[in-house]
């Protein structure tokens, strides 16, 4: 396998960091072991020679006691025998060939053979491995981080994220990957917007040309109710168009962005409020304790938040053998500082929404079972209000009117 390989494979290099601290490991409790053993050995040599014995030429005994040994590094044992005439005499034992060291500063410290010793050797070797072992996993660990880091600004909608690319390992060849994807998910999206505002422009043209056609029929009589009916036919489908660009420019545009959908701004939610309600002939109930009711955001998106839950109430409302003005918008103020929140109810006096179906008639294109298409609509409304609450930092839910009918509260940072 060539060196270029082992550089350019990231399992390969972690392996041989691994490998490669547990050889250094291995090579010095070996050698301690070694000297452990080795000085066993000399000191059981040493306490064979119990008695050292003196004699002259003639063979008189000169000297006939214990002896003390003492251990001189590098150069063998002394052993210190007591005379007959109390003088003392030194008697060297040099290291024997088998156990001698063929170069003295190449044992260990005494220190080093004790249990302490052995303790703190471990220690400082393993301290320089971790040591030597963190630059190299603190890179590879590094370029994870930043590709994680990456990965989630482009999961938020931040489309234009790119990663830097060093090396050519696996973590190279990831970051080279996501920069292809990434940048092909971003031409479809352009592509898919351009293809939006082009198809919207086409739509509408021969829209306005039905309804010029549509006014010079005439007024016949005869022909009101076909009239009516390709009128109704024609606002629901300019009211589709409408609204799936909106989605669509929602879903495609960055939540980070704060210029993608135009700029922010302190907005009057109880003047939108009383102009929408004056729009849709339904009732405006304002807290006393209320006051100023300003949130910040896009008046334009929030306008249709209020402007879509009215006429929702207002279809849904029908039929119910009461007046349709009584669909009424709430505003009320909750908390105060940071925690201060503006809640908008919307109440309707229609047949209400089933418990297990209040969170999916906030999915796109979805109609309560039994809702005639004649009622209007396109399954777009509710949809659009979650997401641009939820743009807005606020949330929507559906509960039940007291009373009966159905009631939409959304709540925002005010």
């Amino acid at each position: 396998m060539s060196l270029s390989l082992f550089g350019q494979r990231l399992y390969l290099r972690i392996w041989l960091a691994v490998v490669a601290a547990v050889t250094v490991l291995t090579l010095v409790v070996g050698w301690l072991w070694q000297q452990a053993l080795e000085r066993d050995r000399e000191e059981r040599e040493a306490r064979v020679m119990r008695t050292i014995i003196v004699e002259n030429t003639a063979g008189d005994v000169l000297g006939d006691a214990p002896a003390r040994a003492e251990r001189i590094p590098g150069e063998g044992w002394r052993f210190e025998v007591i005379m007959k005439d109390s003088s003392k005499l030194y008697v060297m034992l040099p290291f024997s060939n088998r156990g001698a060291p063929t170069n003295p500063g190449s044992r260990a410290p005494a220190w080093l053979l004790t249990p302490a010793g052995f303790a703190w050797l471990l220690g400082l070797v393993a301290l320089a491995v971790a040591l030597g072992a963190y630059p190299i996993v603190r890179r590879l660990t590094k370029r994870l981080e930043t590709l994680q880091k990456g990965v989630e600004r482009w999961g938020a909608g931040d489309l234009s994220t790119r990663l830097s690319v060093h090396g050519q390992d696996e973590v190279a060849f990831l970051a080279e990957r996501f920069n292809v994807a990434a940048e092909r998910v971003q031409t479809l999206l352009q592509s898919h917007k351009r293809l939006l505002a082009n198809a919207s422009h086409e739509l509408r043209s021969p829209l306005a040309r039905i309804r010029m056609g549509l006014a010079l029929v005439g007024n016949d009589p005869a022909h009101q109710a076909q009239r009516t009916e390709i009128a109704r036919n024609i606002d629901e489908l300019d009211q589709l168009i409408d609204e799936i660009l909106l989605a669509s420019r929602l879903d495609l545009s960055d939540p980070s962005d704060p210029a993608a959908l135009g700029p922010e701004e302190e907005v009057d939610l109880l003047g939108l409020a009383a102009e929408e309600c004056a729009r849709a002939e339904a009732e405006l109930e304002v807290a006393p304790q209320a006051g100023a009711v300003v949130v910040h955001g896009h008046a334009r998106l929030l306008r249709r938040v209020l402007r879509n839950l009215l006429e929702n109430a207002r279809r849904y409302g029908r039929g119910t053998g009461k007046a349709d003005a009584e669909v009424r918008l709430s505003l009320s103020v909750q908390g105060s500082g940071h925690a201060r929140r503006v809640v908008v109810s919307v109440d309707d006096h229609g047949p209400g929404v089933p418990a297990e179906l209040r969170e999916r008639i906030f999915e796109p294109f979805y109609r309560l079972p039994g809702a005639s298409e004649r009622e209007g609509g396109v399954g777009l409304g509710l949809s659009l209000v979650r997401t641009i609450v939820e743009r807005h930092q606020g949330t929507v839910r559906c509960e039940d009117r007291p009373g009966g009918g159905a009631r939409f509260v959304v709540t925002l940072p005010g």
